[in-house]
């Protein structure tokens, strides 16, 4: 590890009513994160408990419909963003691009911009920021952590905290958390075989003080739940891709933790390979492990946790309880006794599908009344076409040979990336996810990843957002909505009553906290766009409250009374996707049988190379009426292509043959392969 000061372009730019910096004391600046936030907001998660809660209560049920736009702001360099923004003294700050902005929070004018050397690839996080002790601290995706002085954007130090060499992939995606003089960020790997690793930093002067690797090493804790014969733990991942939460009083620092390397390839890591998939309670002065939960064992779906932990307070048998909440990729959430890890609520092992191959464990650990966020199986029953069959068993292993099994929540988890939130005044959690069908399905070759996860015919996706009681464990509403407009937000709850978050249809919209019905939506961009909008934070200024929000290549900020009018109406509620899901159609004459998957140089097992039998290449095509298509059989078994309608067929296609098919009439057509059904494209056919 190493520490180093560089130069660096910073633009200074003046700003009318910029604020002038506080300069509070070091000891002050580190009790920022204590309590729920209200005229500033100095981390991504709000505070030290990242759960995304404002006091402040001027936007409420009975005056949201006075919000407008307070200003907009591009911003420069053409940069888009969907990081939390960070307010602070006046002043907010977020990443955007391979950019830290400044701007002046009761304008939206720029007060100083970051800019990396261009050969440096020093990409801040698009997570974010976090402020303390009058330093911007964020991740790059070349493994560095950088401060920044807060008042000039000017570099103060840079840390490497990869590897000696950097293993490629290796990448700081978390923003960092802040707390007591120290900055604590998690290493990402990437899947590309690199150790994932929590660390702490001495704020001021940028000195990695501790280190813990996700997979232990030999002779320490856990090690023997990899196996003793190869050297798998050493790629195994483990990657910390998310923010952490912290509580100083009882000395701990708690995050979440990725999948094991090779994804999908469970017959080279026997055993239940920890830290993986886990929930982390690390000493926040020495690293060491205080306690531990692995959510699933010997992952082999990628189904770890994929959104931030959240600390919140509750109440067992009339006692006060500190407590984490962490959300599994198949929306079950799991609460815990921050300070000794117990189940607030009660856990069961349930066995699950095996696969011996694949060297799978017996049972995996469900909270016994806690509900997931996600729609259960039943409401796929009738929604699954033939030939497929729904196997509703969670933990189902992907399988090389089956190719008609679709299953709900896993294999295919999709809670991920989003933050959850917390009203103290509700004792709901707040979570929003996707969930789908597909096939459940992996190649020979354990180095290979499965990115087919869209089938046609195969129903489209609905997104979530939802309420779950913590003191149950039930969930108190869900609100689906096409799974194009869910997005990456997540949610923002206030003191108000409401939940704010961003659409990628360009809409910022506000909800009931209670009830889950929308009370107000306002348009940032006209129908049609699509955004990757970041999370909404608050803050105040000048007696008033602000909501703001990176909406893509823009920043909004929102207060009662804003004049900055919308661009168009709102879409309905629930809205309506029309566009479709899946890849756009591709404009040939050529369609093969089969399509060939190319890991990326620098994966785990380096460049391979794999045939999806059973997947058309394109998925989708265009072609002009009177266009005479060939169909190829590049594959290993034979196949027939054939109208779903019986109106055309290629005849038997020898494994290196093709046909010919001419079409005459306009229309979008489906196809198969009568030999393999499960194998299905989409021709479209223009005037």
């Amino acid at each position: 590890m190493s520490v180093c000061h560089r130069s660096l372009v910073v633009t200074i730019v003046s700003a009318t009513g910029l604020a002038v910096f506080a300069g509070a004391l070091a000891a002050q600046e580190s009790e920022s994160g204590r309590g729920y936030p209200s005229a500033d907001w100095s981390f991504t998660g709000g505070n030290w408990s990242g759960s995304r809660y404002t006091t402040l209560d001027a936007v409420a049920d009975d005056t949201v419909e006075r919000l407008g736009g307070a200003w907009m702001t591009p911003l420069p360099g053409g940069a888009a963003s969907r990081a939390t923004p960070v307010v602070k003294d006046g002043v907010i700050y977020l990443t955007g691009g391979a950019n830290v902005f400044a701007f002046d929070a009761r304008t939206g004018n720029a007060v100083w911009r970051w800019e990396p050397d261009p050969e440096a690839g020093r990409v801040p996080s698009w997570q974010g920021v976090v402020i303390g002790d009058g330093l911007v601290f964020f991740g790059t995706r070349s493994a560095e952590v950088i401060a920044l002085n807060q008042e000039s954007g000017e570099e103060v130090w840079a840390t490497r905290v990869g590897s000696d060499a950097q293993t490629r992939g290796e990448s700081v995606t978390t923003a960092p958390m802040f707390a007591r003089g120290k900055v604590f960020v998690g290493l990402a790997n990437g899947d590309t075989g690199g150790q994932g690793r929590v660390l702490a930093l001495d704020a001021e002067t940028g000195a990695v003080e501790w280190t813990f690797f996700v997979v232990p090493r030999p002779g320490e804790f856990g090690h023997d739940t990899w196996p003793q014969d190869n050297d798998s733990w050493e790629f195994g991942g483990g990657g910390v891709w998310l923010v952490g939460t912290v509580d100083p009083d009882l000395g701990m620092v708690y995050f979440s933790t990725g999948n094991p390397v090779p994804m999908f390839g469970g017959e080279l890591r026997e055993g239940d390979n920890l830290f993986t998939a886990s929930v982390l309670a690390l000493d926040m002065e020495t690293g060491e492990r205080r306690w531990h939960y692995q959510v699933v064992r010997h992952d082999i779906w990628d189904a770890d946790i994929a959104t931030p932990l959240l600390l919140y307070e509750t109440t067992v048998d009339g006692e006060s309880v500190k407590a984490v909440a962490a959300m599994r990729a198949d929306g079950y959430l799991f609460l815990f006794n921050r300070e000794t890890g117990e189940p607030l609520l009660p856990l069961e092992e349930r066995e699950v599908p095996q696969d011996a191959h694949q060297r799978t464990v017996p049972t995996q650990p469900f909270p016994v009344r806690t509900e997931t966020i996600l729609p259960e199986c039943s409401y796929w029953s009738d929604r699954v076409p033939p030939p497929f069959q729904l196997n509703c068993s969670s933990y189902t292993p992907p399988s090389v040979d089956e190719q008609m099994v679709v299953a709900p929540g896993v294999p295919i988890p999709l809670v991920r990336v989003t933050p959850l939130a917390f009203s103290p005044q509700t004792g709901y959690i707040y979570a929003q996810g996707r969930a789908h069908v597909g096939r459940a399905r992996r190649f020979a070759d354990p180095f290979v990843w499965n990115t087919a996860r869209f089938h046609l015919t195969l129903p489209d996706a609905v997104g979530i957002l939802a309420a779950v009681d913590t003191e149950t464990g039930r969930v108190v509403w869900r609100k689906e909505m096409p799974s194009a407009f869910l997005g990456v937000s997540g949610p923002l709850v206030t003191a108000g009553g409401l939940l704010f978050r961003g659409s990628p249809g360009g809409q910022v919209e506000a909800y009931d906290v209670q009830t889950g019905v929308r009370r107000w939506a306002f348009r940032t961009q006209a129908e049609g766009a699509r955004l990757r909008p970041g999370p909404a934070s608050a803050y105040e200024l000048d007696g008033m409250q602000y909501i703001i929000i990176a909406m893509g290549p823009e920043l909004w900020a929102f207060t009662l009374d804003g004049a900055v009018p919308t661009r168009g109406e709102p879409s309905p509620d629930p809205p309506v996707d029309d566009q479709p899901s899946g890849p756009a159609p591709r404009e040939t004459n050529e369609i093969d049988t089969a399509t060939l998957l190319e890991n990326p140089r620098g994966m785990v097992g380096g460049r391979r190379y794999a045939f999806d039998e059973h997947n058309f290449n394109p998925v989708r095509t265009r072609v002009t009426a009177g266009a005479r298509v060939r169909f190829t059989n590049n594959g290993e078994l034979a196949h027939t292509v054939a109208a779903r309608d019986g109106s055309w067929n290629t005849g038997t296609l020898e494994p290196g043959l093709w046909g010919f098919v001419t079409f005459d009439e306009p229309g979008t057509f489906l196809y198969h392969c009568e030999d393999h059904p499960w194998a299905v494209g989409e021709i479209t056919v223009d005037p």
